[in-house]
């Protein structure tokens, strides 16, 4: 595959161009020589360039779809030919983690590492993937593509360990991983051959967006997240004595439940009641039916129902374990959902996103997103 520059170069694209815009506006941030880039917009710009599907919302391995590759998108400040910078937390197996040492953390780094991944591919339909990078250093950007592997758990070896951190490579990487923030960190390499892009940062970018919005009429966006308006954040866990755990005879595993014969894909989303509260005319009302769209495409049939308007479920019903627990999560049938195992996987919500009052959409979101959603009432995503 042709590097993205090269791409952007032979289409009239305009992605270098917006790197380099942004690039020469660093002086409403700094007052270094090295071009500031968000690494936000960084995301937002190769995926509006190359018109790729936006990832990073649900913050599972990949940043972008790009016709089905998986694109992990860095960029940082780096003097010399390489960085060493921050690919996965581990923030909800910080407990689990700190039951292992030197070589047998590793092998467990790389296990939940490669689950990761594993789960973007699934969810996203990812076939192959790569790291896109825009190295930053005094007046220039660096653009280069590299590997995307999973740790190569089989030839994990050089571990070095301290009070602070664990080192060790895979015979394709370098990695590191930091006890107190649970972060696992890869080292990254400039080639040599990396397409280089000259920036010139503006004297004075105060002035120029000062001519800039006084001459012109823009439009102004309509199609932003606004929390309970086009967007809710739903848990699939409850709480008990302060303590997430999955309902073993609802929600997830409400196909466990007694009572009457369950089938074996009968799950729903729990709706917690301070979502109806806070939002009350985000979801169509009880029993009507309306469209849920996930991630690959797929459009499903579905309903809010039973009391309290409590549960959002898919006609048929195993469309959404078929999707969720199988496909996601990947239980088997008669194998219960736990929260050890969303843990394992980075994610304990839905994101629900509305298009109108009969089209939505669904996607998993990174664990505690529902706490945050609570948490920050004013803030859109």
């Amino acid at each position: 595959m042709k590097s993205f520059a090269e791409i952007d170069i032979e289409n009239n694209g305009n992605y270098l161009t917006l790197l380099s815009a942004v690039s020469k506006l660093s002086g409403l941030f700094s007052e270094s020589a090295i071009p500031f880039i968000n690494y936000r917009v960084a995301e937002n710009i190769f995926c509006r360039s190359f018109n790729a599907t936006n990832l990073s919302r649900s913050d599972t391995a990949f940043d972008a779809d790009f016709n089905s590759i998986g694109i992990g998108l860095k960029t940082f400040i780096s003097k010399n030919n390489n960085s060493t910078e921050k690919v996965a937390e581990f923030n909800s197996l910080s407990r689990e983690l700190k039951n292992y040492q030197g070589k047998d953390l590793a092998f467990k780094l790389g296990e939940y590492r490669n689950e990761r991944i594993d789960l973007a591919n699934r969810v996203y339909d990812i076939k192959s993937s790569l790291y896109h990078i825009v190295a930053r250093r005094e007046k220039e950007l660096l653009l280069f593509e590299t590997d995307y592997n999973q740790i190569d758990i089989a030839n994990i070896h050089s571990v070095k360990e301290n009070k602070a951190s664990l080192q060790f490579e895979d015979g394709h990487n370098f990695y590191s991983f930091n006890y107190s923030k649970s972060t696992l960190f890869r080292r990254f390499i400039i080639p040599q051959n990396a397409f280089k892009l000259p920036i010139d940062i503006i004297d004075d970018p105060y002035s120029l967006l000062l001519d800039l919005f006084s001459n012109t009429d823009y439009k102004l966006a309509t199609d932003k997240l606004v929390k309970g308006e086009n967007y809710v954040i739903l848990p699939l866990y409850g709480i008990k004595n302060k303590e997430k755990f999955v309902f073993e005879k609802s929600g997830l595993n409400q196909w466990n439940a007694g009572g009457r014969k369950r089938n074996i894909g009968e799950i729903y989303i729990p709706i917690p009641i301070d979502i109806h509260k806070k939002y009350p005319n985000f979801f169509p009302e009880r029993d009507k039916h309306f469209k849920l769209k996930i991630p690959t495409g797929e459009t499903f049939e579905a309903k809010v129902c039973q009391e309290n308007s409590k549960a959002l479920m898919t006609n048929p019903n195993k469309a959404l374990s078929d999707w969720l627990l199988r496909k996601v999560l990947q239980l088997k049938e008669g194998e219960l959902a736990t929260i050890e195992k969303l843990n394992e996987l980075g994610f304990d919500s839905v994101i629900i996103t509305k298009t109108d009052n009969n089209k939505f959409n669904i996607d998993i979101m990174k664990t505690n997103a529902y706490n945050e959603f609570l948490g920050n009432q004013d803030n859109a995503l």
